[in-house]
């Protein structure tokens, strides 16, 4: 028998099985491919890359644009695959043993529970409001009372797509002490526009994880950043192999960085979108449809399981939580083209209405 790591047997895994969908929406996607403008520029930006030579360059280019759009330095950015790769590692840099506690809201990203085994930490979870509002107080409570060395806050929230204001946020940063790093996972901000890196010069122990999987579309490129002190960035990078990204995604993300301006119509496309699935949604019987800021809606509704049942009859794909904690007869669904919305929404509603 070989030897694996103790405890890995048990991991827990995140689902990523997926099926020929007429519709899908049901990882928060953007249902859009490049804007014209962006894909002829990359194509020729493509055409120049040194195969032969490692990512040197690119690597900084991204991080200088992405320093100087903050009004920070370069030393200030850390890129991964994915904003998901930097939590892992964040979580890995900060766990370590059992005797490391790492707080996060409940429900939240579901991957923090994962990551937190994988750091073999101890996860402590903070259930929030029937509302999903975070009760701030008792936030701040869990990371001093377990003397926490990470807090995790997922603004917007995924996946009930609540906002917490910068005030919340500044609060949480003033009442915890300053040795328990606080990460704000922003993988939404896009879609909400309030964002924490103001307080970053004030209070040195907060780091900001962005993505550009959701608003810009490329999550297949698998690109994110992290905005942090100089301090913590040099630590948090001890824990990357060299040369972890490669030259195509960097190249893509540099040049889409370059043109995040030709994304402001599809974003507030996906907004207006949400507001109106939102008001559509809120009409059907039985159905309670959440607050959000992101690009999905959550809803619940008693007989959850069988309209997603039925949704997958129709080849229409939502995400559906079974009985995940504070989710339970919970659907999320992800904002899709004017068009697929209409056809899901029209899916629901026969479900909906059928059973009233």
């Amino acid at each position: 028998m070989l030897k694996y790591r103790t405890g890995l047997k048990d991991m827990p895994s995140y689902d990523v099985v997926e099926r020929d969908w007429k519709i899908k929406v049901n990882a928060n996607e953007c249902n859009m491919n490049l804007p014209p403008m962006v894909e002829d520029r990359l194509m020729g930006r493509l055409s120049r890359v040194a195969f032969n030579r490692y990512p040197n360059e690119e690597y900084d280019a991204l991080r200088e644009q992405i320093a100087d759009n903050h009004k920070l330095e370069i030393e200030n950015v850390l890129l991964g695959s994915g904003s998901s790769e930097i939590i892992e590692k964040l979580f890995y840099c900060f766990g370590g043993t059992k005797a490391k506690k790492i707080v996060y809201p409940e429900p939240s990203f579901s991957m923090y529970r994962i990551y937190t085994k994988a750091a073999q930490a101890l996860g402590v979870p903070v259930s929030l409001e029937a509302d999903y509002s975070l009760d701030v107080a008792k936030f701040v409570a869990a990371v001093n009372d377990h003397k926490a060395s990470l807090a995790v806050i997922c603004n917007p929230n995924n996946p009930t797509g609540t906002g917490y204001s910068v005030s919340d946020i500044e609060f949480i940063a003033q009442n915890i002490p300053s040795n328990c790093a606080l990460l704000i996972d922003e993988a939404y901000m896009e879609f909400y526009g309030r964002t924490s890196v103001g307080l970053l010069k004030k209070y040195p122990n907060l780091i900001i994880a962005r993505t550009f999987s959701k608003a810009y579309g490329l999550a297949s490129a698998r690109v994110g950043y992290m905005l942090a002190s100089k301090d913590i960035v040099t630590m948090i990078e001890k824990s990357y192999m060299p040369y972890h990204m490669n030259v195509l995604s960097l190249a893509t993300a540099d040049i889409v960085y370059q043109m995040r301006h030709e994304y402001v119509p599809r974003i507030q496309m996906m907004i207006a979108e949400r507001k109106r699935m939102s008001t559509e949604l809120d009409k059907l019987p039985g159905v309670t449809v959440y607050p959000s800021e992101t690009n999905f809606v959550l809803i619940k509704y008693a007989k959850a399981k069988e309209l997603n049942e039925y949704l997958e009859s129709k080849g229409i794909g939502v995400r559906c939580f079974g009985d995940a904690p504070g989710l339970k007869n919970c659907l999320r669904i992800s904002m899709g083209l004017r068009e697929e919305n209409d056809q899901w929404y029209d899916a629901i509603k026969q479900f909906v209405e059928g059973r009233a």
